[in-house]
């Protein structure tokens, strides 16, 4: 499909998903309303006083909260991109660098153990964001070998390390002093986004948006690293210098992301692929395209997780795996489709 056409079609999707799924949830408010509680908090508009309950829960709390849906599904997807052209694995997905794996033991340390208590609500964020940079250091440390970083020592690294932190995490939660803390802490390894908020809208908004303008405006090398190592030299791209940005990029968007989210899977490896299905493998499409489709879907997977079963929340990661698993299997049995090199 055209991208001039594409990209028009998703924004506007995009924009009335947003309105559409905040007044969608365990208290349901019409569009009209929705849209009068929305210009109300934007524009400073006056409501009255029998709406308060509803505005601060369009305004408050589910407003933010789809926003951040957004964000995610967008950055996640965009570091799946990424990673993928880096690694040039088509298994490969914000998860292959282990840091997924290691913000899991900070924030598991954290429910369970109540590390970081000063930092208040944000202490599960905090220490889920101090653990990835930590598993970022070490899997960079690991992986560097003589020659730089490559590919396989990458992949491998980040995936033996992701076994060695899922066996803390584990050791963690078994040895949790009550139930709750097990329970919140399992939670928030599958996923969820119920903790979204204003402040922490922000810093998420702006490492996306950030690193994906960076990785677009270097659309050409990833291309160009997509063929290979030698291609790539011979097309004047530094490969080694190329590859450990890439890997500090998409260690911090990672890092970021899980922290206010926890660990959402399938997203970054299943967008990628399936934007490719559409607009073929050229970054420079791929990158435009590919935020715009993680935003929409996660923004209506996050609705999903609401309304299901609701008044209960169901884990964020658990739908996404019931969406991806199916859509991994039958892109696997397409024979028109070459993951990666469509």
């Amino acid at each position: 499909m055209d991208r001039r056409v594409l990209v028009p079609l998703l924004v506007v999707f995009l924009l009335v998903s947003v309105l559409l799924s905040i007044g969608i949830g365990t208290v349901s408010v019409p569009i009209g309303r929705t849209w009068t509680f929305l210009r109300a908090g934007l524009f400073g508009e006056s409501i009255s006083a029998a709406d308060v309950g509803q505005y601060r829960i369009i305004f408050d709390i589910r407003f933010p909260r789809v926003l951040l849906a957004a964000v995610v599904g967008a950055g996640l997807a965009t570091v799946g991109v990424a990673i993928q052209a880096m690694v040039r694995n088509a298994l490969a997905d914000p998860f292959v660098l282990g840091i997924s794996s290691g913000a899991s033991v900070g924030a598991t340390a954290v429910s369970v153990l109540g590390l970081f208590a000063s930092f208040g609500i944000y202490a599960l964020s905090a220490g889920a964001f101090v653990a990835a940079l930590g598993s970022m250091l070490i899997v960079y440390l690991v992986a560097r070998g003589r020659s730089g970083l490559t590919p396989l020592r990458l992949v491998l690294t980040g995936t033996a390390l992701s076994y060695g932190f899922f066996a803390v995490t584990t050791v963690i939660v078994f040895n949790a002093p009550h139930g709750e803390a097990a329970r919140s802490a399992l939670f928030w390894l599958m996923g969820s986004l119920a903790g979204a908020n204003w402040a922490s809208l922000p810093i998420a908004a702006v490492t996306v948006l950030l690193g994906t303008a960076w990785l677009f405006a270097r659309s050409g090398s990833l291309n160009a690293l997509s063929m290979g190592d030698e291609a790539a030299t011979t097309l004047g791209v530094h490969v080694p210098r190329l590859r450990a940005t890439l890997f500090a990029l998409c260690a911090a968007m990672t890092g970021v992301l899980v922290a206010v989210s926890g660990a959402i899977g399938f997203v970054g490896l299943m967008l990628p692929h399936l934007v490719r299905m559409v607009v073929g493998a050229d970054h420079r499409r791929v990158l435009v395209v590919v935020p715009l489709a993680g935003a929409c879907f996660l923004v209506w997977v996050d609705v999903a997780a609401r309304v299901l079963a609701a008044p209960q929340e169901l884990p964020i990661g658990v739908l996404t795996a019931g969406i991806g698993v199916p859509v991994f299997l039958v892109l696997m049995r397409r024979r028109a489709y070459v993951f990666g090199g469509a």
